[in-house]
């Protein structure tokens, strides 16, 4: 087993950007503002051949009360607990503040090693802090940058030695692995979690996985960065990533919420199947329905969760609102599968799961050319293509080319006459046929050449 690692310190130090450095990826938003950061982020580390989790936290406030900074630094404290050494960041342009040397105190009263990393060392600007971080007692500090890679070596020694402490006889899990080392061909189910702020996104995946993984509270737009977890339900392997809420384009102002929506339409684009959580007092706005569409373009398979159910006002009235407006707005993805559920109490919340693989096997759907053919006379049977120029356009068969969303292909010699109401119609039987209810499904027309052309 492989060793963890949590980076740590106050707000703006360069913890997400030394996250995205060993872990070679920029999935952690950076930016100058302080306090970016919020929930704990993990991902796979490497200094070279050494091999680590690693943990990316919110920066630490001298907060204890129920404060949204205060939550947050209990999120921090939670992943130094769990971790097998901590990185302890400070900036060294800066040099040392009370806050610094406030932590510092408290860390040395913990179990959990501690590595001292003074960051942004870059040329001489560091040099001050550097000298200054000795007097914090808490060992020899490491001089870094993070946004250049400066000072891996000495952190690849240090980290060195607590690995070998800590599995002294498995040094071969430290060491490259075989194969593809990509995370997204790891055949787990990747399911986001989306939607407008404040809906409920974040507390509905510490319910579903059973502890406060997600940093929640009544303050809008909390979750800032699109956050993974590791979870296993009935055997199965879940990649779970909740996201920042999705608010109209016209009202992002700042700069790092842009950053934040990014984010999650990235998430929405490596996901395999996606939650929208919507406010059961305000069902599928104008917002929701833009996310969903952004959904079924990507082909991703959507399930809508509704939830605060156990507060809404009128509830006859507000499924038969979200009915209309599917039927209405969503007319592309019929049988889109609805859960009413309140995420705080978790009553109705059992349902969501068992809808999740559900619609993801019929995400896989793969259908068989012979069936394909069959389906394809019987409906131009039942109803013909339309005249083109005096003749009948004919379709000549279909297959399907891939699943995930499932895409199909017909031939036709004459494929620009056919009518988009036509495609429509054979694109509906497809879906009542093979019951391909509640995701986006795909066809295109190709010409097929004509053998006697050139005789």
């Amino acid at each position: 087993m492989t060793f963890t690692v949590a980076v740590i310190g106050r707000p703006n130090v360069g913890k997400s950007t030394l996250f995205n450095r060993l872990t070679g990826k920029h999935h952690a938003i950076v930016d100058d503002t302080p306090g970016v950061t919020r929930d704990r982020r993990e991902g796979d580390g490497s200094i070279s051949d050494l091999k680590f989790r690693l943990i990316d936290t919110a920066g630490l406030e001298d907060a204890y009360d129920d404060s949204l900074e205060a939550r947050m630094r209990q999120q921090t404290e939670i992943a130094f607990d769990e971790a097998d050494v901590a990185l302890f960041l400070i900036d060294g342009r800066t040099g040392l503040t009370p806050i610094d040397e406030h932590f510092a105190k408290w860390l040395r009263t913990r179990d959990t090693p501690v590595l001292l990393l003074v960051n942004k060392c870059e040329g001489r600007a560091g040099q001050v802090g550097l000298v200054e971080s000795y007097s914090l007692g808490l060992g020899e500090p490491i001089a870094i940058s993070a946004e250049h890679g400066e000072g891996l070596s000495e952190l690849y020694d240090a980290l060195s030695e607590h690995a070998e402490r800590l599995a002294p006889s498995v040094s071969e899990d430290f060491l490259p692995e075989d194969g593809n080392d990509d995370e997204e061909d790891d055949g787990t189910l990747k399911l986001a979690i989306v939607g407008r702020p404040n809906v409920g996104k974040s507390t509905m995946i510490n319910k579903l996985i059973g502890e406060d993984r997600m940093l929640t509270g009544p303050e809008a737009g909390i979750t800032r960065d699109a956050i993974a977890v590791a979870w296993t339900y009935k055997d199965r392997e879940i990649r779970l990533v909740d996201t920042a809420g999705l608010r109209r384009k016209a009202r992002i102002k700042e700069k790092l919420e842009g950053m934040s929506v990014g984010d999650t339409l990235r998430s929405i684009r490596f996901a395999e199947v996606v939650v929208l959580v919507l406010d059961a007092n305000a069902v599928l706005d104008k917002q929701d329905l833009t996310i969903a569409r952004h959904v079924i373009e990507e082909g991703r398979a959507l399930i809508i969760a509704v939830n605060k159910w156990d507060a809404a006002d009128d509830r006859k009235a507000s499924l038969q609102r979200l009915e209309d407006r599917l039927q209405t707005s969503l007319p592309q993805v019929r049988g889109v599968p609805i859960v009413t559920c309140s995420a705080k109490t978790g009553k109705g919340l059992d349902r969501l799961m068992p809808a999740v693989l559900k619609i993801y096997d019929t995400w896989n759907t793969r259908i068989s050319t012979g069936a394909l053919n069959r389906w394809l006379f019987t409906m131009t049977e039942s109803h013909p293509p339309p005249l083109a120029s005096g003749r009948r356009i004919r379709l000549r068969y279909a297959t399907q080319a891939k699943t995930r969303p499932p895409t199909f292909v017909l031939f036709s010699s004459r494929i620009e006459q056919l009518p988009e109401s036509y495609n429509r119609y054979l694109i509906n039987g497809i879906r009542e046929t093979f019951g391909l209810n509640g995701i986006p499904i795909r066809m295109f027309i190709r010409k097929s050449d004509n053998p006697y052309a050139d005789k």
